[in-house]
């Protein structure tokens, strides 16, 4: 006779407002009573979930989790995905926490709901299930994410991975990288060989296509944080060397007002630098990185040739691009030390001597100018724009001075460490030795475009990337084509179905 009495509770989805509201409270209360009448129960409890009235439709899914056992867990975890959709904050934070209580119950069960919509459900619906993952995973207690919990994140987030847009990546190697199973040197070398595959390194690389360009930035400022002494950076160092930095003057992106594009492909190299491996065609590569040096070392005006610099008319000194490149040869010529001595000839050396010669005077004067700008000022007074760049430019010049007295040496030295400008000054730590004298600390990241020697100007630029926690001025992520060709640019997904798949 019970089975008759919760048969009439289900038909109250059909009646009006009060009997809904009754139905929405009874249905999962004796729900476990009934097991021949599960799937009309979960599909009337569904009705009252897109329920018009608001409160008829909070309360019917804040009791859903009472409908998540055994198999039928997957199916609303399934459900209360398609729910994050909602446009009702109320509505939304019960689904987020419905989903909440059923991960803990069974979170393999509530992954299978969570990565089958966003691998097959609407665009707004996938969105939020990545999104739901990228904020709450790391909120879940450790018993519940265990080895083989992380191991099917990896094995889902591998499936998603194949054709994703350039915000879901970030989004994705977040969550992956948060992951206790791949703190490991092993895991951080698992994450390197998926950005990697995504950068698709073993491609043509095209300067001319912003696509191309956009996704070996995106994925080169992913892959830097998960490099080190263990993890090395070789397969991106060579690509680099070989295909970017011969067409750094030709790279198209997507236009992002106050970046220097060829600047940030300067300071990825750098960074990457330090973690390089052993290189195949280490020879070839430093000369590619030397050439492009020179580019950005001129000879004294009087030396130039053709009248290059008629008028008298000083080069201009840029200290960015140089502290970059100067860094990535000092690095990469610490496993060649004799490229400058024996795979040059005396001619080339001597010039190349030159160039540092009539780089440092100018180095000097700036340097003694900065000092002089900033003596005495502490606290509050360095906190001014101005003052921030000056203290920037400081790092920078300081650092070029240290990585040029090197290479002054005979022969050549590179013993010196310097931490790059816009990277935090290590304490303590004796492999990342400050070299400079400059002690000011928290200065944000920068692009220094140099002027001429004597009036050099600095350009200040938010804070960079990875490198501050909302990817500042790294941030652009457009959708389209991680794996071209797809519709939205960064790789858009094609037509899915709309409409509900409970």
């Amino acid at each position: 006779q019970h089975k008759d009495a919760y048969q009439a509770i289900l038909d109250g989805v059909k009646g009006g407002a009060k009997e809904k509201r009754l139905a929405a409270q009874f249905i999962p209360k004796f729900f476990k009573h009934f097991p021949e009448l599960a799937d009309s129960a979960i599909n009337a409890q569904l009705d009252l979930c897109e329920d018009e009235d608001v409160s008829i439709r909070r309360q019917a899914i804040k009791e859903l989790p009472q409908f998540a056992t055994g198999d039928n867990l997957p199916r609303v975890a399934d459900i209360l995905t398609q729910l994050l959709q909602s446009d009702d904050s109320a509505e939304f934070n019960l689904v987020n926490n419905a989903l909440l209580s059923i991960f803990k119950m069974d979170a393999k069960g509530t992954l299978g709901g969570l990565f089958s919509q966003i691998l097959q459900g609407e665009d707004i619906v996938r969105e939020r299930a990545i999104k739901f993952l990228s904020t709450k995973l790391k909120t879940l207690p450790e018993e519940v994410m265990t080895k083989e919990v992380e191991e099917l994140i990896l094995t889902e987030s591998k499936k998603v991975l194949e054709d994703v847009t350039g915000e879901e990546f970030v989004l994705f190697m977040k969550i992956l990288s948060g992951l206790k199973s791949l703190q490991t040197v092993s895991g951080r070398q698992q994450l390197v060989e998926l950005v990697a595959e995504q950068a698709d390194l073993e491609q043509t690389f095209n300067p001319s296509d912003p696509d191309c360009v956009d996704r070996l930035l995106q994925c080169t400022r992913q892959a830097v944080p998960l490099f080190s002494k263990n993890v090395h950076s070789t397969k991106f160092v060579t690509y680099f060397c070989e295909h970017v930095l011969p067409n750094l003057s030709s790279l198209t992106t997507t236009p992002v007002e106050g970046i220097d594009t060829q600047l940030e492909v300067l300071k990825l190299l750098a960074e990457m630098s330090s973690f390089c491996g052993d290189m195949e065609k280490l020879e070839s590569n430093l000369k590619k990185l030397f050439d492009k040096l020179l580019e950005y070392m001129p000879l004294p005006p009087e030396e130039a040739e053709n009248g290059e610099n008629a008028g008298n008319e000083e080069p201009k000194l840029q200290f960015s691009y140089v502290e970059c490149l100067l860094y990535s040869f000092h690095q990469l010529g610490r496993k060649l030390p004799d490229f400058l001595t024996a795979k040059l000839n005396a001619e080339k050396l001597k010039d190349f001597k030159i160039r540092l010669q009539y780089f440092a005077r100018g180095l000097q004067v700036y340097i003694r100018q900065l000092r002089l700008a900033l003596q005495g000022k502490t606290g509050e007074a360095l906190k001014t724009e101005e003052n921030k760049i000056k203290v920037v430019a400081l790092k920078i010049t300081n650092n070029i001075n240290v990585l040029i007295k090197d290479l002054f040496h005979i022969p050549p030295s590179y013993k010196s460490t310097v931490t790059l400008s816009w990277k935090p000054v290590q304490k303590a730590d004796a492999s990342q030795k400050r070299a400079s004298e400059d002690t000011t600390s928290s200065s944000p990241p920068k692009k220094a475009s140099a002027g001429p020697k004597r009036d050099a100007r600095q350009i200040y630029n938010p804070p960079s990337g990875k490198y501050s926690s909302n990817l500042g001025s790294f941030s652009y992520e457009q959708r389209g084509g991680f794996r071209g060709g797809r519709g939205r640019g960064w790789g858009g997904r094609g037509n899915r179905s709309r409409g509900r798949i409970y």
